[in-house]
């Protein structure tokens, strides 16, 4: 699925293409994805001016001058396909502007989603309002995951994953945080110390900056809205690499956990 640094390079492709313009054409080629497609979107959209773009979590934000903000989710296959030479059978929504350009919501799988939310409302929207803060705003902070996790016991790793204590937090980003900070993914979150704490929040924001710069990881079907596939995978330190030599010599490790694969190492994360 991709994840937030995956959804930041998208709209900041995105952005290139749409910020400024005016949507001179929406076109449908179904009715749904994960769920169907907003009564009156291609209504409420076609010849709004789009006023700027954002992201919330793992949510695409296109804004627009009717007070309207288009809201995507890619799921777990979705990308936006800019300028394609056709529209091809899984281009589901359609976005052309007055000065020519065409961009499809391409999503094999159809498991990404489609709203329409008033701007003012954006932060009411449900779920946006369970959500906890940014990962790279300056809400998260050491002393709001010691709250979030005092009494816990829990997995840290499973807490970070929460979207209520952290947003758009997902598997690989938090592997790869938790090695950099040296916290054990299977530790009580109520007992990871403070230190280790002031640790982790810059390591997480550091992983999710790396690879916003690096363009994501490319995992399976996703891609940049370029067409380019990100390249942040060959900076993993464990994340699917199993057997493999950590930096510190020892191998990297996996088990199960809450459904997904937890990759770590035993010497450097104690």
């Amino acid at each position: 699925m991709p994840e937030l640094p995956e959804v930041e390079t998208t709209v900041r492709g995105l952005a290139r293409y749409l910020e400024g313009e005016r949507i001179a054409r929406l076109t449908l080629n179904r009715a749904d994805l994960r769920r169907p497609f907003p009564e009156g979107l291609v209504q409420s959209l076609t010849g709004a001016s789009v006023t700027g773009l954002g992201r919330r979590a793992k949510y695409g934000l296109i804004h627009t001058d009717r007070g309207t903000t288009m809201v995507f989710h890619l799921g777990m296959s979705g990308r936006w396909r800019i300028e394609p030479d056709r529209i091809e059978k899984h281009d589901h929504l359609v976005l052309e502007t007055g000065s020519g350009h065409v961009l499809a919501l391409n999503d094999a799988r159809r498991f990404g989603s489609v709203d329409l939310v008033d701007t003012d409302k954006l932060d009411a929207w449900p779920p946006f309002a369970a959500m906890g803060p940014e990962p790279l705003g300056y809400e998260l902070t050491p002393k709001h995951l010691q709250q979030a996790f005092a009494g816990r016991i829990a997995p840290v790793k499973q807490l970070l994953l929460d979207q209520g204590i952290v947003a758009g937090l997902g598997n690989i980003y938090v592997c790869e945080a938790l090695h950099r900070a040296r916290v054990r993914p299977d530790k009580e979150a109520g007992k990871v110390s403070l230190p280790a704490l002031k640790r982790l929040v810059p390591a997480i924001r550091e992983v999710l900056t790396e690879s916003i710069a690096a363009g994501g990881s490319t995992i399976r079907d996703y891609a940049q809205p370029s067409g380019e596939l990100g390249y942040f995978a060959s900076s993993w330190q464990v994340y699917g690499r199993e057997g493999q030599a950590c930096a510190c010599s020892a191998p990297v490790q996996r088990f199960a956990q809450g459904g997904r694969s937890t990759f770590w190492c035993a010497k450097c994360q104690k």
